[in-house]
């Protein structure tokens, strides 16, 4: 192991970015600096670290062991050292940089169109890039700086992760004004006999939380409509005999549909939207603002 006063921070920077992109090309090439600098810098790491760090295999680069193990605690010492050269004031009014959310088609709906409203007001120099949710790549993207934070569920927050509970969410069933069988409330029997409409995301599912719990009381309903966002939800509704239990913020405010409980007994559990983001971006002012109107949006 090397004297630690043998690292400067453009080295840190580039087994940072070599960690992450398994190419000394693509590292050069985000570094503005020659592929010989770089093989340079990786030598004096490999050197410093006593480990290869990363090794040629048929699909480029891939890091050791030991390499996999630096990856949190440079992380970590990166951003630290971003929120030490930032400075502590922050003004939104001249405030110009971009935001990175990923979100649902519910979470833009609910969270996000009001938050940029008001955004609009207070700091147009702000910009917002709403990028769709991918579970299976969102410990990555934020690691890598791809997304600044996502609007999840406390169960698919990746680990390592800070988060910030927004607010719990629950059901509400839905349906036109004139529907014969939506005056305010709906047995069980006319809940059961009814149509319903389904958001399935992977697509095609006829069969979700509201139909496992009525599966316990014995009962089953109709699924006629399966659909993979909650966008058209409204529309179909209101053209349609068809029903639907959707979360209650959704539909909150919409004069034109008749909303009311779900029917005695069922009852379906609701859910927590967290705010998610990597530690790189924690201290940082600006994001820590954009977290602050986030928090304060989703209390009202």
């Amino acid at each position: 192991m090397g004297d630690i006063r043998a690292l400067d921070l453009n080295l840190l920077r580039a087994l940072d970015m070599l960690l992450e992109e398994g190419s000394v090309t693509r590292t050069a090439e985000r570094l503005g600096v020659t592929q010989p600098a770089v093989s340079n810098m990786l030598t004096r790491l490999r050197d410093h670290f006593g480990d290869p760090l990363l090794v040629r295999t048929q699909r480029g680069m891939t890091p050791t062991t030991r390499a996999l193990d630096l990856v949190s605690p440079l992380k970590r010492i990166l951003c630290e050292i971003s929120t030490l050269c930032q400075p502590d004031a922050f003004d939104p009014v001249s405030a110009s940089f971009v935001v990175s959310v990923a979100a649902t088609d519910y979470a833009l709906q609910v969270v996000l169109l009001p938050f940029i409203a008001r955004l609009r007001q207070e700091a147009p120099g702000i910009t917002v890039a709403v990028y769709p949710l991918h579970d299976c790549r969102l410990q990555e993207q934020l690691e890598k700086g791809q997304l600044d934070m996502a609007l999840i569920t406390p169960e698919t927050c990746p680990p390592d992760m800070l988060s910030l509970t927004l607010f719990h969410e629950d059901y509400i069933c839905a349906a036109r004004k004139n529907h014969s069988d939506a005056n305010g409330q709906m047995t069980l029997d006319q809940y059961c006999a009814a149509d319903h409409i389904i958001v399935s995301y992977e697509g095609g599912q006829f069969c979700g939380a509201t139909d496992r719990q009525l599966k316990a009381l014995g009962r089953r309903r109709r699924v006629a409509l399966s659909v993979p966002n909650f966008l058209a939800l409204p529309e179909l509704l209101l053209k349609t005999d068809l029903i639907t239990m959707a979360p209650r913020r959704l539909l909150l405010g919409r004069r034109d549909l008749a909303l009311f409980p779900p029917p005695s007994p069922l009852t379906v559990p609701g859910f927590e939207k967290i705010l998610a983001w990597h530690c790189r971006t924690d201290g940082d002012p600006r994001y820590r603002w954009v977290r602050e109107q986030l928090r304060l949006m989703s209390d009202n």
